[in-house]
C-alpha cells in the first residue's frame, strides 16, 4: 500500500483569519476583537461603502512553539488591505499591548502579516496616524523580541504599510510577494508611464518582488507557497533572536550604497547581481561616488518653506549646516534648551530628479536617520537636546529608480531614528509650516511627542494628490471634495487634521512664507513650551488619544484599544 503524500497547502490563497491560526500552535488560536464584536468602521457607510465587522484586520493570541505570541494579518480581499481608522486601531493596540506584556516580563512574540495596499485613502488621515503609531510600537518592542513580518502575496505591500515593514525584525517574502512604497500605478500616474510603465510585469517583478526584495537585501527569507514553510520560516525568526543591528538602523551601510550606484546603468538584474553578492562589510569601491551627492553641505539653495523657518528660528542663514542639501542640520540653543532643526529643502542638483523639489526620497529618508543618530549618539551620557523637525514635504519621491533601491526602507530608518531619539528621551517636535504628505510625513514628522502647525494657506496633511486619490479610489475630485465634509479624515486642510487630536498647538495670524520678529517669537515660545511638555510628558504616541479633540475626532481608535486590553489575555 502506498501512503498519500499531503498536497501543499498555499499560504498564499488562505484568507487572514486562517493565515493567523496557520502561523499558530495547533489548538491555540484565539481571535481578539473578532467580526462578532463588530467594530466597524464609522467613515465608509457615509461613502457608500459596505462596512466589514472586522475592518479587515484579524488580531489572535495564541503560542508559537509554546511561547504567548500574537498574530495580525490584514486581510487584503476588503478595500485592497486599506489602513482605516478601526484596522489600524487594532494594529497599533495589539502591539502596544505586546509590548505592555514583555515590559512586565511576559515575553509575547508578535507576527505581522502584511496584504496591504497602504493607507485606505477613503480614510486617508486616520490611516496615516495609525501608521506612525504601529511604527512607533515597533520600534520600542523589538528591543525585547523579534518583530517577524511576512508579505505572501495576492496585494503585496506597498504604501505606508511598506514603512513598517522595513521596521521588522525579520521579514519574509513569497516570490510571489511585492515590497514597495509607491506602487506601479501610483507612479505612472504621479511621473508618467515614461518613469514606470505599470502595465509591464516583468519591470515589477524586477522592482518590487520577493525574488528582488530578496535578493537585494530589503527580505531576509525568501519561501515557498506553503503554510508549512512559512511557518517554520516564523518559527525560525524567533528561535535567532533580535538581531544585532536591525536594517532600519544601519544607516552608514545604505549611504554608501547608494553613493557606490551608477544611477546611468542601473536596473533590476543588475542591482540583484552586485548587491546580491555583497558578504560583510561593503567593498571599499561601494564607498565613492561616481555621480556626486548634488551640491555641497549647507549650500544655499531654492527658497521654501522650510529653509525660511529653519533660517528665521535659528537666527540667521549664516549658521553652520550639517546633513546634505536637501536636508539642513543645525544646532541652535533656545532659552537653556539645545535643539537640533532639521529640514528637508528642494535641491535642484539632487543625483536623484524626483527628490529635487523638497520631496523625501532616498538620500533624504537615510540622511534623516544619520543626522537624527548622530544627536542620539553625542547625547548618550548627558542632557537628551531637543529635535525640531520643520515639516514642509509635498511628498516621498515618486520613481523607478527610488522603488528599486528601496525607498520604503529609506524612510523606515527616518522613523526608526526619530522614534528612537523619543524613547532615549530626546523631546521631539514637529512644526508643520507647509505641507505634509504621505509617506514623507510618516518620515519626518509624525514620530514626534509633540505637533505644532501654521494655520496659514498652503498648509495641509494628506495622504494623496486628489489627482491620484480620485484614480485609485475611482472617483472625481469634486466627489473626494464631497467626502471630506463629511470625513475630516479625508480632508487636506490643517484644522481637519487637527480635529483629529495630534495637533497639539495650531497657530493663526502668522505669515508662513515671510515671518516678521514677533511671528517668529511666538513660534519659539510655542517650540519652547513644546519641548518641556514633551519632557514631562510619556515617550510613546499615547498623548494623541487624550487630547479633547480626539476624544471625538478619534473616538474609534480609542474604544478599539479599551475593547482589546479587556480581552487580552
Amino acid at each position: 500500500m502506498i501512503a498519500k503524500v499531503p498536497l501543499k497547502t498555499s499560504f498564499i490563497e488562505l484568507r487572514a483569519r486562517d493565515r493567523a491560526a496557520a502561523i499558530l500552535d495547533t489548538g491555540t488560536f484565539q481571535e481578539i476583537l473578532g467580526p462578532f464584536d463588530r467594530l466597524e468602521s464609522p467613515h465608509l457607510a457615509p461613502q457608500n461603502i459596505v462596512p466589514q465587522s472586522d475592518d479587515g484586520v484579524v488580531v489572535a493570541q495564541g503560542l508559537i512553539d509554546g511561547e504567548s505570541a500574537v498574530v495580525i494579518a490584514i486581510e487584503g480581499a476588503f478595500q485592497g488591505g486599506g489602513i482605516g481608522e478601526v484596522s489600524g486601531a487594532k494594529f497599533a493596540g495589539a502591539l502596544e499591548l505586546a509590548l505592555r506584556d514583555n515590559e512586565h516580563g511576559r515575553r509575547t512574540r508578535p507576527v505581522l502579516l502584511f496584504d496591504t495596499g497602504g493607507v485606505r485613502l477613503q480614510e486617508a488621515n486616520y490611516g496615516l496616524l495609525a501608521i506612525a503609531e504601529i511604527g512607533s510600537a515597533m520600534v520600542a518592542l523589538r528591543r525585547y523580541v523579534p518583530v517577524v513580518g511576512v508579505i505572501p502575496g495576492m496585494v503585496g505591500c506597498f504604501g505606508g504599510m511598506s514603512i513598517t515593514a522595513g521596521l521588522c525584525s525579520t521579514l519574509i517574502m513569497t516570490r510571489e510577494g511585492r515590497l514597495g512604497l509607491n506602487g506601479p500605478e501610483v507612479i505612472e500616474q504621479e511621473a508618467g508611464i515614461g518613469e514606470f510603465d505599470a502595465s509591464d510585469r516583468q519591470l515589477i517583478w524586477n522592482t518590487v518582488g520577493g525574488a528582488q526584495r530578496h535578493a537585494t537585501g530589503f527580505a531576509d527569507v525568501l519561501v515557498e507557497d506553503d503554510v508549512t514553510v512559512v511557518t517554520g520560516a516564523v518559527q525560525d525568526a524567533f528561535r535567532r533572536g533580535v538581531p544585532a543591528e536591525h536594517r532600519s538602523a544601519q544607516v552608514d551601510r545604505y549611504l554608501s550604497r547608494l553613493a557606490g550606484i551608477d544611477l546611468k546603468h542601473l536596473d533590476g538584474p543588475m542591482l540583484r547581481e552586485r548587491w546580491g553578492k555583497e558578504r560583510g562589510e561593503e567593498p571599499e569601491e561601494l564607498l565613492k561616488s561616481p555621480d556626486g551627492q548634488g551640491g555641497q553641505t549647507g549650500e544655499k539653495g531654492p527658497v521654501s518653506r522650510g529653509r525660511v523657518w529653519l533660517e528665521a528660528l535659528c537666527g540667521g542663514s549664516q549658521l553652520p549646516m550639517t546633513g546634505s542639501s536637501s536636508v539642513l542640520c543645525t544646532d541652535s540653543t533656545l532659552g537653556d534648551e539645545r535643539v537640533r532643526y532639521i529640514s528637508v529643502v528642494p535641491d535642484p542638483d539632487n543625483r536623484f530628479p524626483r527628490a529635487r523639489q523638497g520631496e523625501v526620497g532616498l538620500n533624504e529618508g537615510w540622511t534623516l536617520a544619520r543626522v537624527v543618530r548622530d544627536a542620539v549618539d553625542e547625547d548618550v551620557d548627558g542632557e537628551r537636546r531637543a529635535i525640531v523637525a520643520i515639516v514642509d514635504v509635498p511628498s516621498q519621491a515618486y520613481g523607478y529608480r527610488e522603488e528599486l533601491l528601496g525607498i520604503h526602507q529609506a524612510c523606515a530608518a527616518a522613523v526608526d531614528a526619530y522614534a528612537t531619539a523619543r524613547l532615549a528621551g530626546h523631546p521631539v517636535v514637529a512644526l508643520i509650516v507647509g505641507n505634509a504628505i504621505s509617506g514623507a510625513f510618516l518620515a519626518h514628522g509624525l514620530q514626534a511627542n509633540r505637533i505644532l502647525a501654521l494655520d496659514a494657506p498652503g498648509v495641509q496633511v494628506q495622504v494623496m494628490s486628489k489627482k491620484s486619490a480620485a484614480t485609485v479610489t475611482r472617483r472625481s475630485i469634486a466627489e473626494l471634495e464631497e467626502i471630506a465634509k463629511k470625513v475630516p479624515g479625508a480632508a487636506y486642510d490643517i484644522r481637519s487634521f487637527a480635529s483629529l487630536g495630534a495637533v497639539h498647538g495650531l497657530m493663526g495670524g502668522i505669515d508662513a512664507d515671510a515671518p516678521g520678529d514677533k511671528e517668529i517669537q511666538r513660534i519659539l515660545n510655542a517650540l519652547s513650551d513644546a519641548i518641556a511638555a514633551a519632557r514631562s510628558g510619556p515617550r510613546d504616541l499615547s498623548n494623541r488619544l487624550t487630547s479633547v479633540e480626539a476624544r471625538t475626532g478619534r473616538s474609534a481608535s480609542i474604544l478599539v484599544r479599551e475593547r482589546m486590553t479587556e480581552q487580552w489575555n
